[in-house]
C-alpha cells in the first residue's frame, strides 16, 4: 500500500463503529477521540487504555477488513496529514439555487474522497480478475441500486463482455439457473441489507458462481454471502438521504473504477470494442434521418 492511497482508517472506523461489540467499540471511540495518541501505541498498550486486551484491538482490525493495527494505524496518520474538508452538510428550508448547488457538489466529492480512501486495493484487484475471467457478469440491485446495475451492463457491455441488469428477483433466478462457476453476479446494496439481493447471492453461491458484492462499508447480510466484497464509504447524508444522492455517486465511481481497470488490462481489445459499439450506434442515427 502506498502514500497516497493510506487514509481512511477515521472515515473506516466512523462507518462501523455503532455495529462493532461492546469491547471493539470501547477502542474504536478511543481513537476516533484521541487518534494522534493512538498511532504512538502498540496494540498491548491501546488494549491496556482503553480497559480492553490486545486481543480486541487485532478483531477490531479484522472488523475493518485490515490485516493488522499497523495498516490501520499508517491510515491513520494518513487521515492526520490531509487537509481539512467541509463535511457532508443538508439542505435548508427555501435555500438558494445557488447554495443547494453548493452543497450537493461538496456532498458528492466528499462521498467519492472517503470512498477512495476505504478502497481494499487487493479486493479489487480480485474482482477485476473476475470480472475478465467472466463467461457472463449478472448485475442485481433494486430501488436506487438498480441504477448502478443498469449502468454497469451497459459499460460492460460496451466491450464485448455478456452483461446483464435485472430488478425483478424471478428474471434473475431464472437466468442463474443455468449459470456456472464461469459466471459472476454482481448484487448492488447501499445498506447491504437488501432481502431480494441476500436471496439472488444464495442462489448463485449454491450454483457455484463467483459472488460480489457492493455495499457501504461494514458487516451486513449482503457482506456474509458474496465471495468478494466491494464498499463505498457510509454517507453522512440526513434528512435527504432517501434520495440517495451521495451514495449514488460513489457506487457509480466504484462502478467506472472497475470497468476501468478491465479496459486498461485488455486496453488494445477495449479500443477496438469501443470503435465498433460506436460505429454501431452512428448507423443507427444514420437510419433515422
Amino acid at each position: 500500500m502506498n502514500g497516497s492511497t493510506t487514509k481512511g482508517g477515521l472515515i473506516m472506523l466512523s462507518d462501523i463503529l455503532t455495529s462493532l461489540p461492546q469491547s471493539e467499540q470501547k477502542i474504536a471511540r478511543y481513537i476516533l477521540e484521541f487518534p494522534e495518541e493512538a498511532v504512538t501505541y502498540t496494540a498491548s498498550e491501546l488494549g491496556e487504555k482503553c480497559h480492553a486486551s490486545s486481543a480486541a484491538v487485532i478483531r477490531l482490525c479484522k472488523s475493518l477488513k485490515l490485516k493488522g493495527f499497523q495498516e490501520l494505524k499508517l491510515r491513520i496518520v494518513g487521515d492526520l496529514h490531509k487537509s481539512e474538508v467541509e463535511g457532508y452538510r443538508d439542505i435548508k428550508p427555501h435555500e438558494s439555487i445557488a447554495s443547494v448547488l453548493a452543497t450537493t457538489t461538496n456532498n458528492g466529492i466528499q462521498a467519492l474522497r472517503e470512498t477512495s480512501e476505504i478502497v481494499n486495493m487487493d479486493a479489487v484487484s480480485q474482482v477485476v480478475d473476475a470480472l475478465i475471467k467472466a463467461r457472463q457478469i449478472l448485475f442485481f440491485g433494486v430501488g436506487a441500486s438498480s441504477i448502478i446495475a443498469l449502468d454497469a451492463q451497459q459499460k460492460f457491455l460496451r466491450i464485448n463482455k455478456p452483461a446483464s441488469a435485472f430488478t425483478d428477483v424471478h428474471m434473475v433466478a431464472m437466468q442463474i439457473a443455468n449459470m456456472t462457476a464461469e459466471d459472476v453476479i454482481f448484487g448492488i446494496s447501499y445498506s447491504g441489507e437488501t432481502s431480494e439481493v441476500v436471496d439472488v447471492l444464495k442462489l448463485a453461491n449454491s450454483k457455484g458462481c463467483r459472488t460480489v458484492s457492493l455495499t457501504q462499508f461494514g458487516n451486513s447480510p449482503v457482506v456474509s454471502i458474496a465471495h468478494m466484497n466491494l464498499f463505498t464509504s457510509a454517507s453522512k447524508e440526513a434528512t435527504f438521504r432517501s434520495a440517495a444522492t451521495s451514495s449514488r455517486l460513489a457506487q457509480l465511481h466504484m462502478i467506472d473504477v472497475l470497468f476501468m481497470c478491465v479496459a486498461s488490462e485488455q486496453y488494445e481489445e477495449t479500443i477496438q470494442y469501443l470503435d465498433g459499439t460506436r460505429e454501431a450506434i452512428r448507423f443507427m442515427k444514420t437510419q433515422r434521418r
